[in-house]
């Protein structure tokens, strides 16, 4: 479909004539003709941290996208959300550009998906005038892309609860819906669960996100490329992280990417004691579908309970232990300690207890 007639296209289903090309920017890049009132409107278009996210996934599918790598972290009252994938990339003359309204890639990438018309850079305007930063951190042609966003969240609002995930209930027709709150991880699931064939997702911390990437990248790259590497700017940002040499490499190279890993993170990823996180769909079939495939059951949670019947699934207290792990790592250097294996998690009758293996440092 050429531009002329998918511009139709958009404009018989959106009701609009006004979609037009105003300047071809190069690089498969254009801007499209718009108003100041549609500028006004696409600012209002970001009213969350959910919105932000879901524009982000469609901002790399439409990348053309395999891999989707999202890290979320919370600061106080700060939001700090980073999606790396391995899409086409964007050239370097457009990575300020493409935060500009209006601008997105030609109209024969576009996509119609659940959530509308979407094209690369689309959202990025709407996302970049609500935040406290946007910008491209890395990117290049055919490398991939990573984009980090910053947002105050006493301004642009979330979700309160972001720990739970989603699970699905059958309806009274016994068709299957994803329920629980709409928030980030959901989110992402759902978009997971609608592209399921088309591109992988994977979300976490920033520091469970740069333990996956450094797995990818090790299980994608040869031993030989990996041992004998060049300049890390020629590898695929995805796969990238897979060319540390050490704990302190790593911090280096994940910081390139827009993920702050500090190095005792950097050493227990390498050590393999800091473990990849599943993607999202398979998250799905393990603890939210009642019904993973035909004739398989939902696989079940074992928890650990008290006599009151207080429950932790093994999933959950995984999560307690990774956040566990990653905040001791902020502050053991400071008191010269080490965490000798994983935090210790009881449930008991009256309290949850967290025991920390610690061995002072030589």
């Amino acid at each position: 479909m050429d531009d002329q007639s998918l511009t139709e296209f958009i404009d018989s289903v959106c009701g609009e004539s006004h979609l037009r090309v105003e300047a071809d920017l190069g690089d498969g890049f254009v801007r499209l003709r718009s108003s100041e009132a549609e500028r006004r409107q696409a600012a209002q278009d970001i009213r969350s941290s959910e919105d932000i996210v879901i524009e982000l996934l469609r901002n790399a599918r439409d990348a053309g996208a395999r891999h989707i790598f999202l890290a979320s972290q919370r600061y106080g009252d700060h939001r700090c959300l980073t999606i790396i994938d391995d899409g086409a990339g964007i050239p370097a003359s457009q990575h300020e550009r493409i935060f500009e309204p209006r601008v997105t890639s030609k109209l024969d990438t576009a996509h119609m998906d659940k959530w509308g018309m979407h094209g690369r850079g689309m959202a990025l305007y709407s996302i970049s005038v609500n935040a406290e930063e946007a910008r491209v951190y890395n990117a290049a042609p055919e490398k991939g892309t990573s984009i980090v966003v910053q947002t105050d969240t006493t301004v642009l609002g979330e979700k309160t609860d972001q720990s739970t995930f989603p699970h699905f209930e059958k309806g009274a027709a016994g068709a299957l819906a994803m329920r629980g709150p709409k928030n980030i991880v959901r989110t992402a699931a759902e978009f997971a669960l609608e592209h399921r064939g088309e591109c992988t997702v994977y979300e976490g911390t920033a520091t469970e996100i740069a333990a996956t990437l450094y797995a990818y990248g090790a299980a994608t790259l040869s031993p030989a490329l990996r041992a004998f590497q060049g300049d890390p700017d020629d590898i695929p940002l995805a796969k990238r992280l897979a060319l540390a040499v050490d704990d302190g490499h790593l911090s280096q190279l994940a910081e390139t990417m827009g993920l702050s890993l500090s190095p005792r993170s950097a050493r227990r990823i390498m050590d393999g004691t800091l473990r990849p996180v599943p993607s999202l769909m398979e998250r799905l079939e393990i603890e939210a579908l009642p019904c993973a495939g035909a004739g398989r059951s939902k696989a079940k949670r074992p928890a650990r309970a008290d006599g009151r019947g207080l429950k932790l699934a093994d999933d959950d207290l995984a999560l307690i232990q990774s956040r566990v792990s990653e905040a001791f790592d902020d502050i053991a250097e400071r008191y010269f300690l080490a965490g000798v294996g994983q935090p210790e998690i009881s449930v008991g009758a009256d309290a949850v207890r967290i025991t920390i293996p610690i061995d002072k440092m030589h």
